[in-house]
């Protein structure tokens, strides 16, 4: 275990809790969640992805302690994503783009022991700047971000569709309708 993680609570005992570190990695914060919760979903919204991340989230996958991951990326992110893609849909089951900056992981256990959320500064990369961020567990803080990344996601768009239609210049980029011909 890193040792910047030891000076976390267990998060049976802790219900919200902050880290402020430079050290931190958030798929460390994944792993030592795991470990107490068991498998789980992931929802993740995030600026942007790189392929380290996407690295050790898909051995936790292949290991079974990821089940299912959906993804929502910032659309301006696209051109990075769009390079990643082969291997981001090996990991994710679902990638949505749109206008988005939060940085918010969910964590559902298959087990129905109460989701666990990270709110984050960090991007889904990997790097050695301080970052901030909360862990919680709070009923009501956490029902909030499951309704407001539902929302989230309801109003993106699948890489798929972006990805796979003829490229349309002066277009939307998450519509793809030209702001000229509108009525």
């Amino acid at each position: 275990m890193k040792s910047w993680i030891r000076q976390l609570e267990s998060i049976s005992e802790r219900r919200t809790q902050a880290y402020f570190s430079n050290k931190v990695q958030l798929a460390d914060l994944f792993e030592w969640v795991l470990e107490q919760i068991g498998p789980c979903s992931l929802e993740i919204s995030t600026f942007s992805t790189s392929e380290s991340f996407l690295r050790r989230l898909y051995r936790l996958k292949q290991a079974g302690k990821v089940l299912k991951c959906r993804l929502i990326a910032d659309v301006r992110a696209a051109k990075k994503t769009a390079s990643l893609y082969t291997f981001m849909k090996s990991v994710f089951d679902e990638i949505y783009l749109c206008q988005n900056h939060s940085k918010v992981v969910l964590l559902r256990p298959v087990n129905e022991t109460g989701v666990v959320a990270i709110v984050t500064s960090q991007n889904q990369t990997r790097g050695d700047r301080y970052e901030a961020g909360v862990i919680t567990r709070d009923g009501f803080a956490v029902a909030n971000l499951i309704i407001h990344m539902a929302d989230m996601a309801a109003n993106s768009v699948s890489i798929d569709a972006i990805l796979n239609r003829p490229i349309n210049p002066g277009a939307d980029s998450t519509t793809g309708e030209r702001a000229d011909t509108a009525e």
